[in-house]
């Protein structure tokens, strides 16, 4: 099992798209994208400095431009991928970018969403001095305990021995003043508390954009931030995107996910290197590959094909899946069970998993063709349980 991640904000170092750009097809690309967002990729991407690419506002589309036209190089012909990849996740806004991947959104509108969601937590982060410190190492419970002690949030859980705490700078130094034990603090060089109530404005505009974006059910499983479930409705990836920008990136879910779903190898998109360095902490015995120069995309190639499996779900389009969130067992409800025709919303059961009772619904309802499960089945991340036929179609 193949899994492509896109890395979040922070991953990014001056002069790391110059090789990139030396191909004249990722460049004109690039160049493409760059007009969408309003922002000259290619430029920051080679010739600004640290303290320029910092900028939320720079950062966010540089981060999602690069991965976009990235996995076109390694993806020539995008069916290769869905005939590879058996899942995609994002780690903050990243999650643009592995949305783009799965065929939820298309790249231009996840240029002009990344454009907005940069200018609007840029603004939301000027509001009030605000800032995030990363705690590695120490009792899990006793950095979550000092958070809570001192009023700040948990932005970003990567998994063991990695918390990120955000909060009001006096928040931040009275935890540095006591912190958890055993655990080391360092500051992040960012321009607020993202992934927070901070966040809150840029939430709100972001939204209103949402309303004007198409969306289409992802045709590869998406791992969310919000909680480590696979997602196969568009309209739910793209609320989810929104809510983001002010809510806990749970990437320690996302990456139990991976393990539920079988991965064996994951590859990192550029600019590569944080979330393979995670994995390796995290998953035990999984391949990883740090994808950040362009003479790496045969080796690239090579391992996408050693550990590619292709997409339970890329199914032709007439045909609707209802798929599990989550690993678990299937509990089926009994008036769905009896239904030849299920109205949109529908719920069709329960994954009942060691953490949660996750209620499974027939997002867009449909003629009862085929169920894949039975109840009290054991079900993975993505697995599809159900195949609906929309009404009224012949």
């Amino acid at each position: 099992m193949l899994v492509i991640v896109a890395p979040g904000q922070g991953a990014q170092t001056p002069g790391f798209l110059a090789p990139w750009l030396e191909d004249r097809v990722f460049a004109s690309r690039l160049h493409w994208l760059s007009t969408v967002a309003g922002i000259d990729l290619a430029h920051h991407g080679t010739v600004s400095d640290a303290d320029t690419i910092r900028d939320t506002r720079i950062a966010q589309p540089l981060l999602v431009g690069t991965a976009l036209v990235a996995t076109l190089e390694l993806f020539p012909h995008p069916g290769d991928g869905f005939n590879q990849v058996g899942a995609v996740a994002g780690h903050s806004v990243g999650e643009l970018a592995a949305a783009v991947g799965a065929r939820a959104i298309s790249a231009e509108q996840a240029m002009v969403l990344v454009r907005e969601r940069g200018i609007a937590m840029a603004d939301a982060a000027a509001a009030t001095p605000t800032g995030m410190t990363a705690l590695l190492g120490g009792d899990r419970d006793e950095v979550l305990a000092a958070l809570d002690k001192h009023g700040l949030t948990a932005a970003n859980d990567n998994g063991p021995g990695q918390i990120v705490a955000a909060g009001t700078l006096e928040q931040l130094e009275a935890l540095k003043a006591d912190p958890p034990a055993k655990a080391r603090l360092m500051p992040l060089s960012v321009a607020g508390a993202f992934h927070t109530h901070h966040m809150a404005p840029a939430v709100d505009h972001v939204a209103k954009l949402a309303l004007s974006v198409s969306t289409h059910d992802p045709r590869i499983p998406l791992i969310s931030n919000r909680d480590g479930q696979v997602i196969h409705d568009g309209r739910e990836v793209l609320k989810r995107l929104v809510g983001q920008i002010a809510s806990p990136v749970r990437w320690d879910l996302c990456l139990d996910a991976m393990s539920d779903l079988g991965v064996t190898g994951i590859l990192e998109m550029p600019p590569a290197g944080t979330l393979t360095g995670i994995a390796k902490r995290a998953l035990k015995g999984v391949e990883t590959f740090a994808l950040k120069t362009p003479d790496q995309l045969d080796d690239a190639r090579a391992f996408c094909a050693k550990h590619g499996e292709g997409s339970l779900i890329d199914v032709t389009p007439t045909w609707r899946m209802v798929v599990s969130p989550a690993k678990g067992t299937f509990g089926i409800d009994l008036a769905a069970a009896d239904a030849d025709l299920l109205t949109a919303g529908a719920e069709i059961g329960v994954v009942n998993s060691l953490r949660d009772r996750i209620p499974v619904h027939a997002t867009h309802g449909g003629q009862v063709v085929e169920w894949l499960v039975e109840d009290g089945d054991p079900v993975a991340p993505g697995q599809p349980l159900l195949r609906l036929h929309p009404e009224g179609s012949e």
